[in-house]
């Protein structure tokens, strides 16, 4: 089976974005493919280095998210990153051949940069994709699912190895992007992306009154004064949704809309419902894990020493080209 790497930033719970832009494809692909999943505690410093609670905390938020929307401990290889000694190793060997102006010049750590409000970079905020290549290439994963805005980070990655092998003679796989073919999920606020540190995201873990609370609180077609006023569902957020998550009634909603013949407060009371329908058994399977916090400790170990095991091969080999073994 080709492997995959693919994980998330311990920067708190996941949320709708995360389902759709890749939890689901990764319950998908862990019965086509050797999965790897990673939980980023030492990237998630690159932003939060000042809220270390936060990080701990949310290891074990993040990977029982990511077991409650279906991915079997027994199928998947679930790590800690800072536990792998071979990703911090070999983050040392790609930084020597990685120019600062190249990772200045990354279009996503440009964006980023201006999202936090950074003037003045770290180090490891600017190393962000060196370390992500290392995270990439420990295992040898062959691909690596991601959507639009991660390509330059996969870029970054893949010349790193390419300039690795050439120069030693290495065989480090050079990973392909596996580029996700869902859409991204806009925020309830109409902002184009849902965010954490936006405040306008449905968590995976939110109960049932949050949820419609929320949803009843999502913007929608702002020129609709009165439920008798025609609507716009191609400026409505609730209607993006309804398409995502409801599709098989969206025409329907859609044209109700636009004929005045449904309300707001009705549209979203439909919403609501599709969303819970999903997070329901999600919250189950949740709700077992938080009683079981030993288990997923377990599963992290277990994980994390399969994992180790695999960077070691690949430190060893890579020290052995690069004549650094005695």
């Amino acid at each position: 089976m080709k492997r995959i790497l693919t994980g998330d930033r311990t920067t708190g719970k996941l949320h709708l974005g995360h389902y759709v832009g890749s939890l689901q494809n990764r319950v998908k692909l862990q019965n086509e493919y050797d999965t790897f999943i990673i939980l980023a505690d030492i990237q998630a410093l690159t932003t939060h280095f000042e809220k270390p609670e936060l990080i701990k905390e949310s290891i074990y938020d993040v990977a029982m998210d990511n077991l409650s929307v279906g991915l079997d401990p027994n199928k998947i290889t679930m790590f800690l990153q800072s536990k792998i000694t071979s990703i911090a190793e070999l983050t040392i060997f790609y930084s020597m051949v990685v120019s600062v102006n190249s990772l200045r010049h990354n279009p996503t750590i440009k964006t980023e940069a201006k999202q936090y409000g950074y003037d003045d970079l770290t180090y490891g905020f600017l190393g962000y994709p060196v370390s992500q290549a290392a995270d990439i290439t420990f295992c040898n994963a062959d691909l690596v699912p991601v959507g639009e805005d991660q390509i330059p980070h996969l870029e970054v990655a893949r010349k790193i190895v390419r300039r690795i092998n050439d120069l030693y003679g290495s065989s480090i796989n050079e990973p392909e992007i596996m580029l996700s073919s869902c859409p991204r999920l806009m925020g309830l606020d109409g902002n184009a992306k849902m965010g954490k540190s936006l405040n306008n995201a449905i968590y995976l873990s939110d109960s049932e009154d949050i949820v419609n609370e929320k949803v009843r609180q999502a913007l929608t077609d702002k020129n609709r004064v009165s439920i008798k006023d025609k609507g716009n569902p191609d400026i409505c957020v609730v209607a993006k949704y309804h398409q995502i998550f409801n599709n098989s009634e969206y025409n329907n909603i859609c044209e109700m809309c636009r004929s005045a013949t449904i309300g707001c407060v009705a549209c979203k009371k439909q919403l609501s419902k599709s969303l819970n329908d999903l997070l329901n058994p999600f919250r189950e399977k949740r709700a077992y894990y938080e009683a079981h916090r030993d288990l997923v400790k377990e599963i992290i170990e277990a994980g994390s020493k399969k994992a180790n095991i695999e960077g070691n091969k690949t430190v060893e080999m890579l020290k052995k080209a690069m004549s650094l073994n005695i």
